[in-house]
């Protein structure tokens, strides 16, 4: 690992201008590109203290042994260069977008002297015409196919259309009306270009005008009693429609545009794309990219913005790119693509009206296309298999996980902390064993002693289970009187959503399927034949969290005497995995299977942390003293709330330090004060189940009796 000081540029070596700088390892490969309207600037703010680089950053910064740089006259040139050098160098600290798949376009071969429609992927080939993409090869033929009875082009091979020269017979589509048959000389050359300019006329969207002309050539047969022509060319009008109809019309003022949308997390990044030509959708394309520099939403839009257009021309740049966030260099980005266009380029996020519904929906598709990703692995029996041995081998279990329990704090700035428990059985989420819990023990944010409660309170629900059930006799084994007693309960616990929703699978890894939880020694069921709550032990306790998390969790097991269950935790910033009694984290390849399981716990139990905090504020804005102030609405509510942290904090305010939040005169603030008075507790509550004292917001919050 380099020092980043070892090869840092003295001062004033580097010139304030924009321009290109590449990082090279000690190989002299090169490991990032990037640019910067100034060099000086941004190449300065690698070499800060590496506590406050990003944690990718920092890796890449002693990673490198080396930085050099290209000055550049403009920041268009810069980002020329810098696509160029990506390009060129694949930096593997960059961001680079990769279809999952080839997708397919429709090519028309203009570069031939006949010609030729036809399926095309792969790099694009002067010349060549191409609409799309699009999802599938049989929609482009279903396409075509429709099209071929009103603008019959070539669409036969070489070899084919050679040997049709040779004998002087065209194929079967010559002979059924679907192809011109230029290989037999019933058209010439200049009439079977004309077909093709048509083709790629109305592919392009310039629809109306041929449908307008069919159906007055229609109208015309059928007044000089030509019947027979008449219906063909009422034929080809409803084939046409029929290909109009394939792709709906989203935009309504025939607009060519293309729609960018992005999904992400700390990892990953997805991105959805909506080719829209004459108001219609032709294409739509996706890609999935991991997240190795520190990049945020304009960052990425601009990366795909290059790879999308890096190589295209002409009309395959739209007139108007529509995206989730404006690059940071919006300028120079669209005066790049107006460069490739030929003319001016709108670049820019939509607002509102269908655009912007739109937009919406392509944003719908992108997380659905990363919630695809990261599923797609966990749905196969095999892969899960394999990601619990490598849990297994990675923390050192001598059997796979087939229970994993996470655990997740959740707060807004030390207020309403809550936890989260999310349960995975083979591998697959079972949702109607999730819980939650409101932290009452204490006030602000403490996640390392939030976590020490929760645990505790799960684990001693589990003892008192099985001393109620005789299967473990607590006072024998020398456990302290009321450590798992019945009535200690788990204060505050809730059941999850889906409580009748996701099973533990048909089969799973190890042998644990529909009857996972009894192979593997989860306890007995209740007599209606449900299994008791909190009754499963897991094999394996992931938290949310570092090394004190960690310590926190397994110090809470010691001392209710669990030694049998495994704890880890899983770090967000460099997805590192942390053991108990271990200095260093075991990292996991980014590949693993196993480290996308441990992420994929730890993000479901985050989700449901941050749904019941957001659910427990939002009731406890709408619930308290304050409704009592008349003409007091949503909006001042919540401006109190957040000027002054809590409704115990506003009740010692004066009121002219509430008269200082916009929006209160005195009046108002007088009447707040009197209605907080009124409401103030005439005596503290106590929680009947532990003896405790509540604090006013532990009453207001609290979530009804223990599951």
């Amino acid at each position: 690992m380099a020092d980043p000081s070892s090869y840092r540029p003295k001062p004033g070596q580097i010139p304030d201008s924009p321009g290109v700088y590449r990082f090279r390892d000690e190989h002299r490969r090169v490991i990032y590109v990037g640019k910067a309207k100034s060099l000086r600037q941004r190449l300065a703010s690698y070499f800060q203290d590496l506590a406050g680089l990003h944690p990718r950053t920092r890796t890449m910064v002693t990673t490198a042994a080396s930085v050099e740089w290209t000055v550049v006259s403009t920041e268009v040139e810069a980002l020329q260069l810098e696509y160029s050098w990506i390009k060129e160098y694949d930096p593997r600290f960059n961001v680079k977008y990769r279809d999952d798949k080839s997708y397919p376009y429709l090519a028309v071969t203009l570069n031939e002297e006949f010609p030729r429609v036809q399926v095309m992927r792969g790099q694009k080939k002067k010349g060549v015409r191409y609409f799309g993409p699009y999802s599938h090869a049989w929609a482009i033929r279903d396409t075509v196919d429709l099209l071929l009875r009103v603008f019959p082009v070539r669409t036969c091979s070489a070899g084919v259309f050679r040997n049709a020269a040779r004998t002087g017979r065209p194929c079967l589509l010559g002979y059924i009306g679907k192809c011109s048959a230029p290989c037999v000389g019933r058209v010439t050359p200049e009439e079977h270009r004309e077909l093709a300019d048509e083709f790629c006329d109305f592919m392009a969207g310039r629809t109306g005008t041929y449908i307008r002309r069919l159906e007055k050539d229609m109208a015309i047969a059928a007044e000089d009693m030509e019947y027979e022509r008449a219906a063909r060319l009422r034929d080809d009008i409803g084939a046409l429609k029929r290909a109009m109809e394939k792709s709906a019309v989203v935009l309504a003022d025939a607009t060519d545009a293309d729609l960018i949308a992005l999904a992400e997390d700390e990892l990953e990044a997805a991105v959805q794309i909506f080719h829209v030509r004459g108001g219609r959708v032709r294409g739509q394309r996706g890609w999935v990219t991991d997240k190795v520099e520190a990049v945020d939403t304009a960052g990425l839009v601009e990366h795909a913005l290059q790879q999308l257009y890096g190589e295209e021309s002409g009309d395959a740049v739209p007139k108007e790119v529509l995206v989730p966030a404006l690059p940071e260099d919006a300028d120079a980005v669209s005066q790049w693509l107006g460069d490739r266009r030929g003319s001016q380029v709108s670049l820019r996020v939509p607002q509102r009206g269908d655009k912007k519904s739109l937009m919406e929906t392509v944003g719908r598709n992108a997380q659905q296309a990363l919630v695809l990703h990261k599923t797609k692995r966990a749905s196969d029996l095999t892969t899960r298999s394999r990601a619990l041995e490598e849990i297994a081998e990675a923390l050192g279990l001598e059997t796979a996980p087939l229970r994993i329990e996470c655990f997740d704090i959740s707060h807004l700035q030390g207020e309403d902390v809550v936890a989260s428990m999310v349960v995975f059985e083979d591998g697959l989420p079972r949702k109607s064993e999730y819980r939650r819990f409101a932290i009452r023990t204490f006030e602000g944010q403490d996640d390392v002693r939030s976590m020490h409660e929760v645990v505790s309170r799960r684990f001693r629900r589990y003892l008192a289970e099985k001393e109620r059930t005789g299967e473990w006799d607590l006072a024998a084994d020398g456990a302290e009187p009321g450590t798992g007693g019945v009535g200690t309960g788990v204060e505050g616990a809730e059941p999850g959503p889906d409580a009748a929703g996701a099973g533990s699978g048909t089969g799973g890894a190890a042998g644990a399927g529909t009857g996972g939880a009894e192979a593997a020694g989860m306890g007995p069921l209740e007599d209606d034949g449900r299994p008791r709550k909190f009754a499963y032990p897991p094999q394996l306790v992931v938290v949310d969290g570092g090394r004190p998390q960690v310590a926190a969790a397994r110090r809470a097991l010691d001392e209710l005497g669990i030694d049998d269950v495994a704890v880890c935790g899983l770090a967000k910033r460099l997805e590192e995995v942390w053991l108990p009694d271990d200095e260093d984290p075991v990292v996991l390849p980014r590949s693993s299977e196993g480290l996308y399981l441990l992420q994929r716990v730890r993000d479901t139990a985050h989700d449901f942390a941050i749904r019941y905090q957001r659910a427990k504020r939002h009731k406890r804005i709408r619930t308290g003293p304050l409704d009592a102030v008349p003409g007091l609405g949503e909006a001042r509510k919540q401006a109190l709330i957040k000027h002054f942290g809590s409704v115990k904090r506003l009740r010692q305010a004066t009121i002219e330090q509430i008269c200082e939040v916009p929006g209160f005169g005195r009046k108002t603030a007088e009447a707040v004060a009197v209605a907080l008075a009124r409401s103030a507790p005439a005596a503290p509550a106590v929680n009947t189940a532990t003896g405790e004292i509540l604090e006013e917001e532990d009453v207001a919050a609290s979530p009804g009796p223990s599951s």
